[in-house]
């Protein structure tokens, strides 16, 4: 934590939305634990002035820390770019600023300048190899406190597929149901046939009203394994984004509203695109349904399975509900 307050220069190359996203939520963090009233500004560059630049990186009147986290630095404009570069030339001790590019040659002037300047650079390259994949799993388990053989992970990624934030829930979750000792056979438990088949599938669908399609997943992924608990967990998280980046303002700056909800960006704009057609009261209906099916998979139901179907019905009637 140290190390992040005296690097007031960062630099994350990559397009690993979930791996940026990490390595941006660990500077905010660090620099909240040494002062919870830190200021966290998140931008996009594109939108970027160099006027707005300077009163950003500008230190504050009556002090305190802020972090500044300027996105899709490939897309700065001429005068962003120049302003950058001449505050590199001398940064502000308390402001953390956080540049965040996606890689390839557009913008690589800027992305030059800030590593000539001394930053600490965090790859987020798009993990595409078998062994990166492998080493992500075996690292996401080892980060929740729990180990995994080899076996284990070879049928965790033919069962949950390449996707890094399913695979980073999927390693969270078994942790949590397996005491942290992950082998084959615990795997198959709870994650057996195909990868496209996940509790995402079915809440992607259900937070939409789409009932036929949310119910012919959620049948598929039964049919082929997918752990009752994890479905749940999925239509939890999907009711709870929603909910949280509604009450935000839905039309909001999604880099904006991801630094102070403390979500990926690429969440923040999923959810608001799925948040069309709820109401607050639709809303405080459906997080009561996925509470009520929390507790009916971990054995409160009879039949967890009919529990599952019986959400997804209730959550399709709570976003028609308009009072």
């Amino acid at each position: 934590m140290a190390d992040l307050l005296e690097a007031p220069l960062r630099l994350v190359v990559g397009d690993e939305e979930l791996l940026v996203s990490r390595a941006i939520a660990e500077v905010t963090s660090a620099v909240r634990a040494a002062d919870a009233e830190a200021d966290v500004r998140e931008l996009a560059a594109a939108e970027l002035t160099a006027g707005d630049l300077f009163d950003l990186l500008s230190p504050a009147l009556f002090g305190g820390r802020r972090v500044v986290v300027v996105r899709g630095a490939h897309e700065a404009r001429t005068d962003v770019v120049e302003a950058l570069k001449t505050y590199l030339a001398d940064p502000t001790d308390e402001v953390v600023l956080v540049v965040v590019h996606p890689g390839g040659a557009r913008g690589k002037a800027l992305v030059d300048a800030v590593r000539k300047a001394g930053a600490v650079v965090v790859e987020c390259a798009k993990v595409t190899r078998a062994e990166e994949r492998q080493a992500f799993v075996r690292a996401e388990v080892a980060r929740h406190g729990g180990a995994i053989t080899a076996g284990a992970v070879a049928v965790l990624l033919d069962a949950v597929g390449n996707d890094l934030r399913e695979l980073s829930t999927a390693c969270s979750q078994l942790v949590a149901d397996t005491g942290g000792r992950i082998d084959a056979d615990a795997v198959a438990r709870y994650h057996r046939g195909r990868a496209e088949v996940t509790g995402f599938a079915v809440a992607d669908r259900a937070v939409v009203g789409d009932v036929p399609g949310a119910l012919e997943a959620l049948r598929w992924a039964l049919a082929v394994g997918v752990a009752h608990v994890l479905v749940a967990d999925a239509l939890a998280d999907g009711v709870r984004s929603i909910a949280r980046v509604s009450s935000a303002g839905r039309g909001s700056n999604p880099y904006a509203m991801a630094s102070a909800l403390g979500m990926p960006p690429w969440k923040v704009k999923r959810a608001q695109s799925q948040a069309r057609g709820w109401t607050p009261a639709g809303l405080s209906r459906a997080m009561r349904t996925v509470a009520d099916l929390n507790a009916d998979v971990k054995g409160v139901a009879a039949d967890p399975a009919y529990a599952l179907e019986a959400a997804i019905l209730d959550l399709a009637r709570a976003r028609a509900a308009q009072d």
